[in-house]
């Protein structure tokens, strides 16, 4: 629900949940202790998902779809607002420092001949996300390894003639 309407009220929210109101402040002192537990549980996912992926000890195009079978996973489960997200200091360090483990595992990748080296700096990290988003709200007919297949291919091949 916050995915599609990021200003929704707690009372919208326990009905989409088919919890009473106070049910909800129960559990959350205010809105923003929700979506706080909320981003929580999501930087948490990415964690995992990335700690899964084995990004430094797989092999790079193993690891890689591990990832980003992983992430759409991830961003399926937990669609939230990502801007908003990460106007928190200690929120925006957790996600800066998952980006990070992925960028140098995408070096990893551009150094073992996986992606191109003639790209500009940052433009794989750039484009990975983007995919992972497009394919996450685009096509929720495809599962998990499906959807990863799409990005992976896409980010190893381009939309041109093989």
């Amino acid at each position: 629900m916050l995915a599609t309407d990021p200003g929704a009220s707690i009372a919208s929210i326990a009905t989409e949940a088919g919890v009473d109101r106070r049910t909800v402040y129960r559990r959350f002192a205010s809105r923003e202790d929700l979506l706080t537990a909320i981003y929580e549980a999501r930087l948490a996912a990415i964690e995992h998902a990335i700690d899964d992926a084995r990004l430094h000890e797989a092999p790079v195009a193993v690891a890689l779809h591990r990832y980003v079978e992983n992430i759409i996973t991830v961003n399926r489960t937990w669609p939230v607002d990502l801007t908003r997200m990460l106007t928190d200091d200690a929120v925006r360090r957790r996600r800066n420092a998952s980006a990070q483990e992925v960028d140098v595992f995408l070096q990893r990748a551009t150094d073992e001949g996986l992606l191109r080296r003639d790209q500009p700096d940052g433009w794989a990290s750039a484009l990975l996300p983007q995919l992972m988003h497009l394919v996450s709200r685009h096509n929720p007919e495809l599962s998990a390894g499906q959807a990863a297949d799409v990005v992976v291919d896409t980010l190893l091949h381009g939309l041109g003639p093989r």
